[in-house]
């Protein structure tokens, strides 16, 4: 049970309990002894949901059922009290949980552990943003009666428009958290420098949204944990397919499941996922043991950012084949990123595919697609950066607005991870309201445009690009007068 008043366990709720007791054993089994000796590919195509449970439950239903009902009936009291003292699996009410969140939540658990020798859990939440609250506001609390207690997170600099907002005016501004950016998340002598007897948590975005920011997951979370402290990494643009920090050291893991995850655009989903024993310096033992079952069922139960059921199943549907087309999607955006960086209308390109990005090297150590040493058509390890890119246009921001406008292909939209190619102008969309001193915190300039390839053929996304650009370098050599 997690906190709460102590409860009368009844006969009749005690055989509840063993009766779930032994379900949960047997899940453990399934999850210990068969799914995780499965391939990443495998898991992401099953989960948790098995031949045996559809036959036997819901008439041999292939794909994972939709629980629409808003809320679970119980057989009798003893049941239903031992549900609400969380003494039993229980999805109760569909603003706590529901079976199928459940097996969205078993499937990205198991990705993001993939490689890992402990346990995780996750939440799911319906957003990227409610999977940022939902990991940073436990460790914000009160940690004595002092209401005036002064309280800080360090935080990387380099992240999404949102991210920055939550932290800056959310938390900063209406509750005087203290955010510490950290500019050079490389520096680690600038993440210790920060830390002190108040710091609660440390957060980095990677690769960052737009500006390909990246940082020693290892070395970071190392540091983190001689304080006492958790390390929560937001890889929204990698995804599990090609970087897991829970296997380099990270506490938890934020994402926008919106985006990499699904590519379909059909909907907004998100989800933290959580080692079990994370490390923090709040005295809250429930927490630290399971932190996303901690969250899904006392602060979330009372704040509600629940995903829906059916959004739920139609993340986890796409997510069936994440890895193969993460890989697509890296190859056409490493062929778009080199055709960019030759280009005369270009200022520059910053993607950690290429080899003078001076991140690539970092980069290289931690982004690999997941099992390409089993894939016939590799046989080895090999590195893949992801579908996001950005790059400066010459011409300065009205330059930038006209190549912009010149696409006819690639979407012009603030989305990004989907299976077609879609840009947007940051400082005039993403990271507009961060104003012009926190872009510059950012590294986000006026001409800077973000990319995401799609699945698209590589080749009618470079000439999408090269028409668009070319139309911007024909009006400024008709401006000073050139032929």
């Amino acid at each position: 049970m997690f906190g709460g008043e102590e409860v009368h366990i009844t006969p009749g709720m005690q055989r509840y309990i063993d009766k779930n007791n032994a379900y949960l054993a047997k899940r453990a089994k399934y999850i210990r002894e068969v799914v995780k000796k499965w391939k990443f590919d495998t898991i992401a195509v099953h989960g948790l949901y098995s031949v045996e449970e559809a036959i036997e439950d819901y008439q041999g239903a292939i794909i994972e059922p939709i629980f629409m009902s808003a809320s679970q009936a119980y057989r009798d009291s003893d049941e239903m009290a031992a549900a609400l003292a969380y003494l039993i699996p229980t999805w109760c009410y569909s603003r706590i949980a529901n079976p199928s969140t459940y097996y969205y939540e078993w499937t990205l658990a198991l990705l993001e552990a993939y490689g890992f020798d402990g346990e995780t859990g996750c939440c799911s939440t319906s957003s990227g943003m409610a999977a940022i609250m939902t990991s940073v506001q436990p460790f914000l609390v009160h940690r004595t009666h002092n209401k005036h207690e002064p309280r800080n997170f360090l935080a990387t600099a380099q992240c999404y428009g949102g991210t920055f907002q939550q932290f800056s005016i959310r938390l900063m501004q209406e509750r005087d958290i203290d955010c510490r950016w950290i500019q050079d998340p490389t520096n680690i002598d600038e993440w210790a420098s920060k830390i002190d007897e108040n710091t609660r948590f440390l957060y980095g975005e990677l690769p960052s949204n737009p500006a390909q920011g990246f940082f020693d997951i290892k070395e970071v979370a190392d540091l983190a944990h001689s304080h006492g402290l958790p390390l929560i990494c937001d890889t929204t643009v990698a995804s599990p397919a090609l970087l897991r920090p829970i296997c380099h050291g990270a506490d938890i893991v934020i994402q926008s499941a919106t985006k990499s995850l699904t590519t379909s655009g059909f909907g907004v989903a998100g989800g933290l996922i959580a080692r079990k024993n994370l490390v923090s310096n709040i005295d809250n033992d429930d927490m630290k043991a399971d932190f996303a079952a901690y969250v899904k069922y006392l602060p979330n139960r009372d704040t509600g950012p629940n995903l829906h059921p059916m959004q739920a199943i139609m993340t986890l549907n796409d997510m069936r084949t994440l890895r193969s087309k993460m890989d697509l999607m890296s190859r056409n955006t490493m062929k778009v990123a080199e055709f960019l960086q030759g280009h005369p209308q270009i200022e520059s390109v910053q993607y950690l595919g290429l080899p003078d990005h001076p991140l690539h090297e970092l980069a290289s150590k931690y982004m690999w697609l997941v099992d390409a040493e089993y894939d016939e058509l590799y046989g080895r390890p090999v590195n893949r950066y992801g579908h996001l890119m950005s790059f400066c246009v010459k011409g300065g921001a009205e330059g930038t607005r006209k190549f912009f406008d010149g696409l006819q292909r690639i979407w012009r939209a603030t989305d990004l991870g989907r299976i077609k190619s879609v840009a947007t102008i940051p400082a005039i969309s993403t990271h507009q309201q961060q104003g012009e001193e926190g872009r510059e915190l950012a590294n986000i300039p006026p001409n800077m445009v973000r990319l995401c390839v799609g699945g698209e053929h590589a080749d009618d996304t470079i000439a999408d690009l090269d028409q668009a650009l070319n139309k911007v370098g024909a009006t400024t050599s008709a401006a000073v007068g050139v032929s």
